[in-house]
């Protein structure tokens, strides 16, 4: 992973329209992931075999219990300015209306789950910096997948978002199930997904 940090200048924050122009302009190889995360312009390398499987796995347990009218997106920006972030979740699920349109990301208030799978490059991000980005912004649920975790694959279950903080609803290790509540009442085998 590489990171463009934008200085702001002395004595002054950085604009949250030109850390977005930067990340809009920002020339990365294809299938490579360009986020803002707190502040800087990140450049991540595309994801592993296993890292997309397990995105197509979930998303296709997902499809099964998702009202008709919403979509799950893998490449959909999200933006968080309270954070100065603007993120592209491994899988983000929201109305389909809401990411209709022009544009290339839409607003955290409006996203149902978000999932997160972490990789070497960017397991700290995806555990705290964007956990917390996401928890701050209001979004219900936060599915973190770490094949990563020291010790043994987990399936970490957020929710219950306050004050930039989430509460644990349910963590597990991969070969158990985890459930994902209403709107979804998922029950979800971990045991499905690879193992880096």
């Amino acid at each position: 992973m590489s990171a463009l940090t934008v200085d702001p200048g002395p004595g002054h924050g950085q604009d949250w329209d030109d850390l977005v122009r930067i990340w809009e302009e920002t020339d990365a190889p294809e299938g490579c992931k360009v986020e803002i995360i707190e502040g800087i312009v990140t450049v991540s390398p595309p994801p592993s075999k296993d890292h997309n499987t397990t995105a197509a796995l979930l998303q296709r347990r997902l499809y099964t219990v998702i009202p008709e009218d919403w979509e799950i997106y893998q490449t959909l920006g999200v933006s968080v300015p309270g954070r100065a972030g603007l993120y592209i979740p491994d899988l983000v699920v929201l109305p389909r209306a809401i990411a209709s349109g022009p544009g290339n990301r839409v607003p955290a208030e409006e996203v149902q789950l978000v999932v997160e799978i972490t990789s070497p490059a960017n397991a700290n991000h995806d555990r705290i910096g964007k956990a917390h980005g996401y928890a701050k912004a209001g979004i219900e649920l936060f599915l973190l997948l770490d094949p990563w975790h020291t010790g043994r694959p987990t399936a970490t279950l957020y929710g219950e978002p306050s004050d930039g903080t989430y509460r644990v609803l349910e963590a597990v290790e991969y070969g158990e199930t985890l459930t994902l509540p209403k709107p979804f009442g998922l029950d979800l085998d971990t045991g499905i997904f690879p193992v880096s």
